[in-house]
């Protein structure tokens, strides 16, 4: 039966099932929507099964259907790789999306250790609020703020971060318990999950009224921060150059309560996980955050006057 099957017709099934879109599967495949469902037909004519349940809005795979893609998902992932490896006459390319205070603060300080220790890799890093869209093949994996919802990724937490209120010596030396904050510019990273009246009710306190900056990401607030412009509620994780550099330290460290969350997850699918680049860099970002942690309290130590 596999000789009188076109690959285009099977093509277009894991296209579709992958996307869960002809639509999309056509602008993969830079077909149309027809031609992709006529493809569909033509292989469930064949095969005298139906591959695919169909609505006005949507289509979802059948059991039948799910089943084949178990095999076609696996036989294309084999073939992109297989092509990939043989046509790549340079380093393999590993394709990474990341929310932008994450990659400023944390990963690209760190990315010349990686390609130190994988010199047949080489990285492709961008930066954004928008979470990557991976049935366009744009992406290999993704760090993402806040807890992913989908159900077709493979989830990996990145550990609990302490989030505590970060300024410079200078400033550090007005402050001496949590209350001593309302007298200080307070300076705000608004897409942050921990804000600042969660942190004052976490110590006791009714928040001020704040009239302080505010900015759309960490890593401005951190920068702002470390130049004396006032205090900023952050991430020791993200601030950990300034913490180590002496920039910026934590005045009411050992003297308030501190918010700890999870607040990055690395995110692939789960198809992936059987590339190379992909494996070696989920392993080493694991390699690293261990070693982070294994430091942090002295940063902690370091950021106290």
């Amino acid at each position: 039966m596999l000789s009188s099957i076109p690959i285009s017709a099977i093509r277009a099934f894991e296209a579709a099932a992958r996307t869960g879109s002809f639509r999309d599967a056509a602008n993969e495949l830079h077909l149309t929507p027809s031609a992709v469902s006529h493809a569909i037909r033509k292989l469930e004519s064949t095969m005298g099964t139906t591959l695919f349940e169909r609505s006005a809005r949507s289509v979802r795979l059948t059991p039948a259907g799910a089943n084949l893609m178990r095999h076609a998902g696996a036989a294309f992932d084999n073939l992109r790789r297989g092509i990939e490896e043989v046509a790549g006459r340079g380093p393999q390319l590993l394709r990474v999306h990341s929310a932008p205070s994450f990659a400023a603060q944390w990963l690209a300080p760190r990315l010349a250790r990686f390609l130190a220790a994988e010199p047949k890799l080489e990285v492709r890093l961008a930066a954004s609020t928008e979470y990557a869209r991976f049935n366009n093949d744009d992406f290999d994996l993704d760090i993402v703020y806040g807890q992913p919802r989908s159900e077709s990724l493979e989830i990996v937490s990145l550990g609990e971060e302490t989030v505590t209120p970060l300024c410079t010596p200078e400033i550090a030396k007005k402050i001496r318990k949590p209350k001593d904050l309302f007298g200080q510019v307070l300076i705000r990273s608004e897409v942050k999950q921990v804000q600042w009246h969660q942190w004052f009710a976490a110590n006791g306190l009714g928040s001020p009224a704040i009239h302080g900056m505010r900015f759309d990401r960490s890593f401005l607030a951190i920068a702002m921060a470390s130049s004396g412009l006032g205090v900023t509620l952050e991430s020791t994780r993200l601030a950990e150059r300034e913490i180590a550099t002496g920039k910026l330290i934590a005045p009411l460290a050992g003297r308030s309560v501190d918010i700890r969350y999870v607040g990055h997850y690395l995110v692939f699918p789960r198809a992936n996980q059987e590339r190379r680049a992909v494996r070696a860099f989920v392993d080493w970002i694991a390699a690293e955050l261990s070693q982070a942690d294994s430091k942090s309290r002295f940063l902690e130590t370091r950021a106290r006057k």
